[in-house]
C-alpha cells in the first residue's frame, strides 16, 4: 500500500512538468522505464485517428518484442480492463502491458510497458494505469492551450496582416512572425494608410510586452492613429499628438512606432520616428543604408519633442521598416545587429516580396527571440515628367534631406 502511495507522489512531481504534449510523454515512457518496468513508449492518435509513437525510454528493443501476439485482457486491482501477453524475445520471456491514455470519454493514446523475464504484478498494474490517467489529464491541457495559441495566433496574424490599402502608385509586403512555436499574441503590427494626392503613410509600431494587455494596447494605438493621420498631419505631428492621447491614458502601455510619408510622385518620403530603429533602404544593387533619422521618445510618455527627415526616394529603391525582433540578439550591442541587416543583400532586381524573403532569410527571423513585424515599400516607376515642372515645384522636384521640428 505505502509502495503505491510512493510511487504516486513521485509520479505527480515527474510526470507533466511543462505544458507540451511531447515532454509529458517522455516524462512519463521515462517514470516507467525507471521504475516499473524495462523499457516504455508512448504512442499519441491524431485527430484524424492515426497513431504516431511520440516517446520511448529505456531497452528500446524489447519494445518491439510483442509485435504480432495476441494479447489477453486482464482487470487490474483497480478494475481497469488491461492488455497483457508474453512473447518471447531472443530466448527470453517478456511481458508487455498496454494502458490507454483516456480523459473522459476521450482516449490520446496508448503507454505501452515491457518487462523481461518477470510479469506485472497488481502493484505494478497500477502504477501503469494510475500514470497513463496522470499523463492524460496532463496531454488534455496541452492540447487545450495548443488550441488557444492557435486561435490566438491566427487572431495576431489577422490584425497585422489586414495594414489597409496603399495607393496604387506604391507596392508593399509585410511579415509577421511570432516568436518561438508556443508565442502568445504580442504587440508588434505594421500599417499602412491612405492620404491625399496619392500620398501613403507606412507605419510600424511595437507595444511593450507580450499577451492580450498588449495586443489590445496594439489595437488602441493603431485605431487612434487612423483618426489622426486622416488629419494630414506630417509625420512628426502625428507622433506628437498620439503621444498626447496616449499619455492620457495611464493604463495603456508605452509603444515605439516608425512612421514614413511616402509620396512617390515628388520621388520624396518623410520619415518620424518615437523610440524606433531606423528603417533601412536597398538599392538596385542589393546594397542597403540606414536613414539618419533623429529618434524621440516612445509614445505614451508624453514627453514628445519628435522630429521628420525628408529624403528623396526612387522607384529602384526599396524601403524597408521593422520591429527589434529582426535584428536584435541576446548580449549582442545593437550596433551590430544593424549591421547585419545592411549586410544581407537580396537579388538584383528582386521584388518588394523577394526583399522581404531574402532579410527574414539572412537575419534567421523564423528563430527570433521576440516577435518580428516587416514592412517593405517600393514606388512604381511612372511616366516622365515635364521638365518645367521641376522649378516650379511640381511633382518630380528635386529634393535635399530636411529636418523638420
Amino acid at each position: 500500500m505505502w509502495a503505491r502511495v510512493r510511487a504516486a507522489e513521485a509520479a505527480v512531481g515527474q510526470i507533466g512538468t511543462t505544458l507540451d504534449a511531447v515532454t509529458t510523454c517522455q516524462e512519463l515512457a521515462g517514470f516507467l522505464s525507471r521504475n516499473v518496468c524495462d523499457a516504455a513508449a508512448v504512442d499519441l492518435l491524431t485527430e484524424d485517428g492515426a497513431s504516431h509513437r511520440a516517446a520511448t525510454a529505456g531497452a528500446v528493443g524489447l519494445l518491439t518484442a510483442g509485435a504480432g501476439a495476441s494479447p489477453s485482457v486482464r482487470a487490474s486491482d483497480g478494475g481497469h480492463p488491461l492488455s497483457e501477453w508474453a512473447t518471447v524475445a531472443g530466448g527470453v520471456p517478456v511481458h508487455v502491458l498496454s494502458v490507454p491514455l483516456p480523459d473522459g470519454d476521450r482516449v490520446h493514446g496508448t503507454v505501452t510497458a515491457v518487462r523481461a523475464r518477470a510479469g506485472f504484478g497488481d502493484h505494478e498494474a497500477a502504477t501503469v494505469h494510475f500514470t497513463a490517467r496522470l499523463a492524460a489529464v496532463h496531454l488534455a491541457h496541452a492540447r487545450q492551450l495548443a488550441a488557444t495559441e492557435d486561435t490566438v495566433s491566427h487572431l495576431q496574424r489577422a490584425l497585422v496582416a489586414e495594414p489597409g490599402r496603399p495607393h496604387p502608385n506604391l507596392e508593399v509586403a509585410g511579415r509577421y512572425l511570432p516568436a518561438g512555436p508556443r508565442a502568445l499574441v504580442g504587440g508588434d503590427w505594421f500599417e499602412t494608410i491612405r492620404l491625399h494626392y496619392g500620398r501613403t503613410l507606412l507605419v510600424v509600431g511595437d507595444v511593450m510586452g507580450h499577451g492580450l494587455d498588449a495586443a489590445v494596447d496594439m489595437n488602441a494605438y493603431r485605431s487612434t492613429l487612423r483618426d489622426v493621420a486622416s488629419t494630414d498631419l506630417a509625420p512628426h505631428r502625428v507622433l506628437r499628438r498620439l503621444d498626447a492621447l496616449a499619455a492620457e491614458d495611464a493604463a495603456r502601455r508605452p509603444a515605439t512606432c516608425l512612421l514614413v510619408r511616402v509620396d512617390p510622385a515628388r520621388g520624396v518620403a518623410m520619415f518620424a520616428g518615437a523610440g524606433h530603429l531606423p528603417p533601412a533602404v536597398f538599392g538596385a544593387d542589393g546594397s542597403a543604408s540606414l536613414v539618419d533619422l533623429p529618434v524621440g521618445p516612445p509614445l505614451g510618455t508624453g514627453v514628445g519633442g519628435y522630429e521628420a527627415v525628408t529624403r528623396a526616394i526612387t522607384p529602384q529603391e526599396t524601403l524597408l521598416m521593422f520591429t527589434d525582433g529582426l535584428v536584435e540578439r541576446r548580449g549582442e550591442d545593437i550596433d551590430v545587429s544593424l549591421a547585419r541587416l545592411v549586410g544581407v543583400r537580396p537579388p538584383v532586381g528582386a521584388g518588394v516580396d523577394a526583399v522581404v524573403d531574402a532579410v527574414v532569410a539572412g537575419l534567421d527571423a523564423d528563430r527570433a527571440e521576440d516577435d518580428v513585424a516587416v514592412l517593405a515599400a517600393r514606388a512604381r516607376p511612372r511616366p516622365p515628367i515635364n521638365p518645367g515642372a521641376v522649378a516650379s515645384g511640381m511633382p518630380g522636384e528635386a529634393v535635399e534631406p530636411t529636418v523638420e521640428r
